[in-house]
C-alpha cells in the first residue's frame, strides 16, 4: 500500500514513522526545506504524547533531544504562587514532560521516518488531490504529480488539504494573542519547572535551558492583530512595557541575550469534514488545539490512524473509525483550548476571581480534572507481517 503525506512536520513525520512499521511505502511531501526553520518557538509534550512515541519506539531519542520538566508552576501578576503541579501528567507517573525546541523535535521524528524507509521529498507545495475508486492523486507546483491509496494532510493550521477536502472548510481567524520567544541569560531559575505567569497583558512562560539559559515565551493579549514589522529593539521595548509590573518577567526580558521573530496566534472553528474516502486530515490541519497539547494530540492521531488502518479491511472503513476514535477526545480537547485561551486574555475583574480561586481548585480537584487528557494511552502499533506487507488492506484497497 502507498501512503502520501503532505507536510513534514510533527503530524506528517509520526504517521510516516507509525505507517512504514507497518510496512506500507510512505513518501512525505514538504513545502520547505526545513520543516519550519529554528525559530526558536519551544513546545511540551505531555504524558499522552510521549507514550505515543513509545509506541513508535523513538521516545529515548527525543527525551534526550529535551528538557526534562517535571513540574508546573503558576503565578500571578504579583508573583504570588497559585498551583504547583507535575507538568503535563499525574502524579505518581513517571513519564515526566519534555519541553523541547519545534524543529529539534522534527528534526528527530524525521531521522527516525528516514530510518525506517519513508522518504521525504521537500520543496513541493500541493495545488490539488483528487480521490477515486482506484486511490488518490495529488498534483504539486512544480507539474509533479503523485498516486497512492491514501493521502494523509498532515500540514498544519493552514493546511491546503482541508481546503481541497472541503471547499467549505473553515479557515483560521486571528485569536486575541501573539507570541514571542526569546532566550535571557543570568537569570536564577530553578530547573525542571515550567513557569506559567498569568500577567496582566497576557501569560508568560519560562523554564531553565541548557547552559544557564531561560527559554521564554510571552503570550500578549491584545485583540487588535498587531504590526509585525518592528525590529528586534522595539518589541524588546514594547514587551518591557506590557510586562513592567511583573517582577520576573521584566527581570527575563532586560536579561534577554536572543529575540525569536513574533507569530500570531490563530482559532480554527470546528473543521466539519475531516476525512474522505481515501484523504484523511492529522494534527492542527483538522483540530489546532494548542494548550501545551498540539505535538501531543498530532502524535496521538497518527498513531489511531495507523491502527485504524491495520484493523479495517479498507482505506474507507479505516477512514472512518479512525474518526469515529477521535473525534470526542478531539472535541473535548478543543474545548478545554478555548479555556486556556481564555484565561490568557482574562480582564482585571476575571483575573481577581482567577487568583483568589485557582489556590483551592488546584489543590482539590486538578488531578480529576486532567485525568481523561494525561492517563490516555493510545496503546500499541500492530506489526507488520514477516514479509513486510502490512498485517492490513488485502482486499479493497
Amino acid at each position: 500500500m502507498n501512503v502520501i503525506v503532505i507536510g513534514g512536520g510533527v503530524a506528517g513525520a509520526a504517521s510516516a514513522i507509525a505507517l512504514r512499521r507497518l510496512g506500507m511505502e510512505v513518501t512525505v511531501y514538504e513545502a520547505y526545506a526545513e520543516p519550519a526553520g529554528q525559530v526558536g518557538s519551544f513546545l511540551s509534550l505531555a504524558s499522552n504524547g510521549l507514550r505515543v512515541l513509545r509506541a513508535l519506539g523513538v521516545l529515548e531519542q527525543v527525551q534526550q533531544a529535551g528538557i526534562d520538566v517535571p513540574r508546573q508552576r503558576m503565578w500571578s501578576s504579583s508573583g504570588r504562587l497559585l498551583g504547583d503541579v507535575p507538568r503535563g501528567r499525574l502524579s505518581g507517573d513517571e513519564l515526566h514532560s519534555v519541553t523541547l525546541m519545534r524543529g529539534t523535535l522534527v528534526e528527530a521524528l524525521r531521522a527516525q521516518a528516514l530510518a525506517a524507509g519513508a522518504v521525504i521529498v521537500t520543496g513541493e507545495r500541493m495545488v490539488d488531490a483528487v480521490a477515486t475508486e482506484e486511490g488518490v492523486r495529488a498534483v504539486f507546483a512544480s507539474g509533479r504529480t503523485a498516486h497512492a491509496s491514501l493521502l494523509v494532510g498532515a500540514d498544519g493550521i493552514w493546511s491546503a488539504t482541508r481546503s481541497l477536502l472541503d471547499p467549505h472548510a473553515p479557515t483560521p481567524e486571528y485569536a486575541g494573542l501573539y507570541s514571542i520567544t526569546g532566550v535571557a541569560e543570568g537569570i536564577e531559575t530553578d530547573p525542571g519547572a515550567f513557569n506559567l505567569t498569568f500577567a496582566r497583558n497576557g501569560a508568560f512562560i519560562h523554564l531553565a535551558a541548557p547552559g544557564g539559559k531561560v527559554w521564554w515565551s510571552a503570550q500578549v493579549s491584545c485583540p487588535e492583530q498587531p504590526e509585525l514589522g518592528l525590529t528586534e529593539e522595539e518589541w524588546l521595548r514594547r514587551l518591557a512595557g506590557l510586562y513592567r509590573r511583573e517582577h520576573l518577567p521584566s527581570a527575563i526580558l532586560e536579561a534577554t541575550t536572543e529575540l525569536h521573530r513574533p507569530t500570531l496566534m490563530h482559532r480554527l472553528d470546528a473543521v466539519p469534514v475531516r476525512h474522505n474516502d481515501r484523504i484523511a486530515l492529522l494534527g492542527d490541519a483538522g483540530h489546532p488545539v494548542g494548550a501545551g497539547q498540539g505535538a501531543s494530540m498530532a502524535l496521538e492521531d497518527a498513531l489511531v490512524l495507523a491502527q485504524s488502518l491495520a484493523a479495517e479491511p479498507s482505506v474507507a472503513e479505516a477512514l472512518s473509525a479512525y474518526e469515529a476514535a477521535r473525534s470526542a477526545r478531539i472535541a473535548k480537547m478543543v474545548k478545554a483550548a478555548s479555556a486556556n485561551r481564555d484565561a490568557k486574555t482574562a480582564g482585571p475583574l476575571a483575573r481577581r476571581m482567577r487568583d483568589l480561586m485557582m489556590p483551592v481548585g488546584v489543590r482539590l480537584f486538578y488531578e480529576k480534572a486532567t485525568a481523561w487528557l494525561y492517563t490516555y494511552d493510545s496503546g500499541e502499533l500492530p506489526t507488520a507481517r514477516t514479509d513486510g506487507e502490512p498485517q492490513v488492506l488485502s482486499a479493497r484497497l
